[in-house]
């Protein structure tokens, strides 16, 4: 990067000056140059911010006396969301920006949600939160390399433990700018999903033969935020194809579990058209934090302790008709086309006879409820063998290799290959 990375700073600069005014210098420090966006409502920073609350309200299609007019705080804030995003990824397309820090409690939070979902893959994003990796952040919310620090001390002016935390923030933010490896796109994108590497391994075998067709292999792990990483992407059409096979995330979130990667899960790639290859990999798994008791209603069930940050129960045959549905019906809505590949041998490694995960009767109970739940114009593909077996990824292999024969997956670029 020839000039200094530019970085815009957002915050409520009406009450929070001089945290905003310490981090922009802080950004200066690092070699960065800061770009001051401002989204107060009622009052005006003491500094001239490059992009002010005015502008904000303009880009939301409003005005700020209206915006402060609106009803209540949330929906004033609300709208300075909608302008923000608006604002910041204009800027971003017109080169004018090279990435985004934003700082907040709960108000500030959600505001910089907003705008980071508006960036794309690639545009460092950092968000300086009082909430930082709390639950009060729904899993929907955040995007695929969004990056955020606990502002420790932040809820009423600067400090020592503050300006630690800020300078932190501003050399984070200058120093991803300068060094981030934006997506080239050499080659088409397939995402594939799975769990570890333990208990779902058909990637092994997938990622170099996708490789050697001329295709980019992206795994994501299906922990709650690798999904949501999954769901974020294929909602901004980045993958030709999905190989959808762990879906234990569609079942935490049916169980309440906190290992959850929104509502969603499962619908983004077929609302925007992308050709799915799904199977329903460790949907007989809910995942729950080790370190907290059992989840009500699963006493006596199977258990499995991954580490001493996940643990596994499993859900009853009654559990599993009803995920069994609710994968179908995602489907069901898909725009594009959809197979479904099931595996009668087994969806898990700890399903098997022996492992401590073995249910063979609610295993049937399920293979016989996705076989009545899948409808046309859904492919319905069942084999023997357990998904981890070289059955499963040939079978993957001839479905995705017979669709760019017909030219529903775009073909590959080997010669792209390093």
């Amino acid at each position: 990067m020839q000039q200094p990375p530019r970085i815009l700073v957002i915050g409520t600069g009406d009450t929070k000056s001089d945290e905003l005014s310490y981090l922009a210098g802080k950004v200066e420090a690092a070699g960065g140059r800061p770009v001051m966006l401002d989204v107060s409502v009622l009052g005006d920073p003491p500094y001239r911010p490059a992009h002010d609350k005015h502008a904000v309200a303009r880009a939301a299609g409003s005005s700020i006396d209206a915006i402060a007019a609106s009803g209540d705080e949330n929906s004033a804030m609300a709208l300075m969301a909608k302008g923000a995003a608006a604002l910041a990824a204009r800027l971003q397309r017109e080169g004018e920006i090279d990435a985004v820090v934003a700082l907040g409690g709960t108000m500030g939070t959600d505001l910089a949600l907003d705008v980071a979902a508006a960036l794309p893959l690639g545009v460092p994003k950092i968000i300086v939160s009082t909430i930082a990796f709390s639950h009060l952040i729904p899993p929907d919310r955040v995007t695929a390399d969004l990056m955020m620090i606990l502002w420790a001390g932040g809820l009423y002016g600067l400090n020592e433990t503050c300006r630690a935390v800020l300078s932190q923030a501003a050399g984070a933010a200058v120093g991803a700018a300068r060094s981030v490896a934006r997506p080239r796109q050499e080659r088409p994108v397939v995402a594939i999903s799975s769990l570890g590497k333990s208990c779902l391994r058909y990637m092994v075998e997938l990622r170099p033969e996708l490789e050697r067709r001329g295709y980019e292999a992206v795994i994501f792990h299906t922990t709650g935020m690798g999904g949501r990483a999954l769901e974020s992407l294929a909602a901004q059409r980045g993958f030709v194809a999905v190989m959808d096979f762990s879906l234990q995330e569609v079942a935490n979130h049916l169980n309440g579990s906190v290992v959850s990667s929104g509502a969603d899960r499962l619908e983004n790639a077929g609302r925007a058209g992308i050709p799915q290859i799904v199977a329903p990999g460790a949907i007989d798994m809910v995942d729950f934090p080790t370190w907290q008791a059992v989840p009500a209603g699963f006493d006596g069930r199977p258990y499995h302790a991954h580490n001493r940050l996940l643990a596994s129960v499993t859900s009853g045959a009654e559990g599993r008709c009803r995920i069994a549905h609710a994968i179908a019906a995602k489907l069901a809505d898909a725009a594009g086309p959809v197979a479904f590949i099931l595996p009668a041998g087994g969806i898990q490694e700890w399903d098997q006879a022996g492992e401590p995960l073995h249910e063979p009767e609610a295993l049937d109970t399920f293979l016989a409820e996705m076989r009545g739940a899948i409808r046309p114009p859904i492919e319905l593909v069942e084999i023997e063998g357990h998904i981890n077996s070289p059955e499963f990824v040939a079978t993957a292999l001839a479905i995705f290799d017979r669709w760019v024969a017909d030219g529903i997956v775009p073909p590959g670029r080997p010669e792209a290959v390093s």
